[in-house]
């Protein structure tokens, strides 16, 4: 369902294999680890691998000479790229596969009130917002949130309407419902793990049921919602079930595998994805 090729300008998947992937990030070529294809072969030539500026290696961070930040532009955007501690970037390029459905989706509710939660360095809460969407963008990261306020800034954006929220993402939810406010679309990628308030262990699996109650509450009865996930024991049919569950029997659910189809053909899995529209 949300799965094909992003390659363009500003990002190309160029292989995947061996457990690593190699991309190409506007000017620059990336190596980094893609533990979904540990089984899979390489199949692009090894002199292609070799044309890797930056790599990344879990036991010992990034090696390349050239570590600053750089930009890309990408589907309208331009973002501000950099290496972090974690073997990101700043960008998600999987994520771009999802952008035309909310491009349609706001064609249909111009100017509606759009939550993006675990919304990281904002480049799908500026897909929205260039679409026409009042966004509110939330994050527990206030890094990644200055991130993201940094990009709609190059791409022209800064003066959208754009609510910046460094919270944790059920606890802003709550509070949001205690004030009434509803939305007309919820996007959200929340991680396999991580820690809530007070230092809280998350994990998806049994995190996600009361998450996703927690937006049925800010919903707008025909509300979108566009659910992605990367927790390696989940399937398509896992976040449709538990969207059904939270919001009831939609008038349209789709759901999939999450992956890339890089230059060489190699295809890499991302996680899985769901998408709604209520009745």
């Amino acid at each position: 369902m949300i799965s094909g090729v992003t390659n363009d300008d500003g990002y190309a998947l160029i292989d995947a294999g061996d457990g690593r992937r190699l991309e190409r990030f506007g000017s620059r070529v990336v190596d980094r680890p893609a533990p979904s294809v540990a089984e899979t072969p390489r199949r692009a030539a090894p002199e292609t691998w070799r044309a890797a500026e930056l790599r990344f290696f879990r036991e010992r961070g990034w090696t390349g000479d050239d570590r600053d930040p750089w930009r890309i532009a990408i589907d309208g955007l331009t973002l501000e790229l950099r290496p972090t501690a974690a073997g990101q970037l700043g960008l998600f390029p999987e994520h771009a596969l999802a952008w035309p459905w909310l491009r349609d989706r706001m064609t249909q509710r111009p100017d509606a009130e759009v939550l993006h939660l675990f919304a990281y360095t904002g480049a799908t809460t500026l897909v929205l917002a260039a679409a026409g969407a009042r966004v509110t963008h939330v994050d527990a990261s206030r890094p990644a949130v200055a991130w993201a306020r940094r990009n709609a800034e190059l791409s022209g954006l800064g003066e959208r309407p754009i609510r910046w929220i460094v919270d944790d993402a059920v606890t802003y939810v709550r509070r949001e419902e205690r004030r009434g406010r509803r939305y007309a679309g919820i996007v959200l990628d929340p991680p396999t793990f991580g820690h809530g308030p007070a230092g809280t262990r998350w994990e998806l699996g049994g995190a996600l049921p009361g998450l996703l109650a927690a937006c049925a509450g800010v919903a707008d009865p025909d509300a979108f919602v566009l659910l992605t996930a990367h927790a390696p024991e989940l399937v398509p049919g896992d976040l449709a079930s538990a969207l059904e569950v939270a919001f009831g029997i939609p008038s349209e659910l789709e759901s999939g595998d999450l992956e890339l189809v890089a230059d060489s053909g190699a295809v890499l899995p991302l996680g899985v994805a769901a998408r709604m529209i209520r009745r």
